[in-house]
This record gives structure tokens, C-alpha cells and sequence, in this order.
């Protein structure tokens, strides 16, 4: 007998091992993370929070707050949400559930609800001395980043598109977690010079948030070199497991 004419079972090669799944803790490093840097902001809104339910005492500091807590109130409250809940659309096991798009459903409007009231406070609030034009223009600038940033995704998952959904999006959280990323900006600073002038204080501020966007501009070329490029066909044909956030 030849070896061609060999048993049938001596000719099929043996399975070629699958890789090994990705540690569970090691997927979460991101979202705790986001969580952690997310708890400076959430804190200090929920201090404020705290102020003006029990109609604290007036000073230079609060008395925008107190006059008009409408405002204030949903800023620190859609926040809160888009931060901690923006947190876990960062963990690749529930990108690939249905809670994703559960939970896009609420950081949609979470997201706008916290970049247009950002936008109304800088316009009609009363800000403290130190926060000079060019913060001012930074405020609305950003906001203005932020809300549109929100629309794009919300159009590209709209119509298919969830590469595009995942970048935007991405971008529109690191802007909303400008606040927590300014804290370390500034803490260095004041601990050395002490506080800050205006011109320092507008260059601290927006430090955090480019920071957090450079970042996001490398979360979103990772994503697309895994991908294998960031064309719109692979976002619409991975559209079923493909990261909404």
C-alpha cells in the first residue's frame, strides 16, 4: 500500500489551537479606570448638590448656584451618568451585549444634556473673576465639541456606520471627562506657584481637555489598526459586534 492510498484519517491534519481568551480582569482596567479619574467630577457635583438642597450660605463663590440651580442641577446630574455609565462601554464583554445598546439609549441624551447645560452656564452664569475670555471661549468651544461630537455618532449608528459611532463618541466622553483630567493639571501647579492667574488658569484648564483628546485619538487608531483600517464597509459589516462607544 503507497502512502497516498494510506488510511483517510492519515491525511487530515490535526485542529490548529485557538488563541486563549482574554483574561476577564484585564478588560476592565480601562473602565475602572474612567471610573476612578470620573469620581474627582462626580464627587464635587454631588458636594454641590448636597449645597443646594440644603440652601447652604450665600457667597461669591455659590451665589450663581442658588440664584439659578436649574442649570447646575442637570449639569451635575447628566454628567454623572455619562461619566460612570460612558465608564462601561469600555469593557470589549459588554460592547458585545445588548446592554450596550441599552445603555447608548441613556448616554445619548445623558451626553448633550451635559455639554448644552455646560454651554448655558458659561453664557449666563455669572463666572468668577479668574475664568477670563479666553476660558470662556474654550467653554463654548469644547461644549459645542462635545454636543456635536454626540449628533455624529448618533447619525453614523443611524445609518449603519459603527466605526465612525465608536470614534465620535469616544471623543465626546474624553471631552466630558475634561474636569476629572484637570485636577491633575492643576495640582501640580498650585502645590509649587499656588494659584494660578488667569492666563495659567485658562492654560490648565484646556490642558485637560487636549490631554483627554490625544488620548481618545489613540484609543481610535488602536481600534482601527485591529480592525484592519477604519473603512466603512468593516463598520457596517461589524456592525453586530463591533464597539458602540
Amino acid at each position: 500500500m503507497t502512502a497516498s492510498s494510506a488510511h483517510p484519517w492519515a491525511r487530515i491534519r490535526p485542529p490548529i489551537p485557538s488563541p486563549p481568551p482574554a483574561k476577564p480582569r484585564r478588560e476592565w482596567l480601562a473602565p475602572a479606570g474612567l471610573i476612578l479619574l470620573s469620581l474627582v467630577p462626580v464627587l464635587a457635583g454631588s458636594m454641590r448638590l448636597t449645597e443646594l438642597a440644603s440652601g447652604g450660605t450665600v457667597t461669591p463663590e455659590n451665589a450663581r448656584f442658588l440664584d439659578s440651580p436649574v442649570p447646575v442641577v442637570v449639569h451635575i446630574v447628566a454628567s454623572t451618568v455619562f461619566l460612570l455609565l460612558g465608564a462601561l462601554q469600555f469593557a470589549p464583554s459588554l460592547r458585545r451585549r445588548r446592554w450596550h445598546r441599552l445603555a447608548g439609549r441613556v448616554l445619548v441624551p445623558a451626553g448633550l444634556l451635559s455639554a448644552l447645560s455646560a454651554i448655558w452656564m458659561t453664557l449666563f452664569y455669572d463666572l468668577p473673576a479668574v475664568n477670563g475670555v479666553a476660558l470662556f471661549v474654550m467653554r463654548l468651544g469644547f461644549g459645542s465639541a462635545m454636543a456635536a461630537g454626540i449628533v455624529f455618532a448618533f447619525v453614523a449608528i443611524r445609518r449603519g456606520d459603527v466605526v465612525t459611532h465608536s470614534a465620535w463618541m469616544t471623543r465626546a466622553y474624553a471631552i466630558g471627562l475634561g474636569a476629572g483630567t484637570q485636577v491633575f493639571t492643576f495640582l501640580p501647579w498650585t502645590l509649587v506657584f499656588g494659584a494660578p492667574d488667569e492666563a495659567i488658569h485658562a492654560l490648565l484648564m484646556g490642558a485637560g481637555w487636549v490631554i483627554n483628546l490625544a488620548v481618545a485619538e489613540v484609543v481610535i487608531r488602536r481600534r482601527a489598526a485591529r480592525r484592519g483600517g477604519p473603512s466603512r464597509s468593516a463598520g457596517r459589516s461589524g456592525a453586530a459586534r463591533a464597539p458602540l462607544s
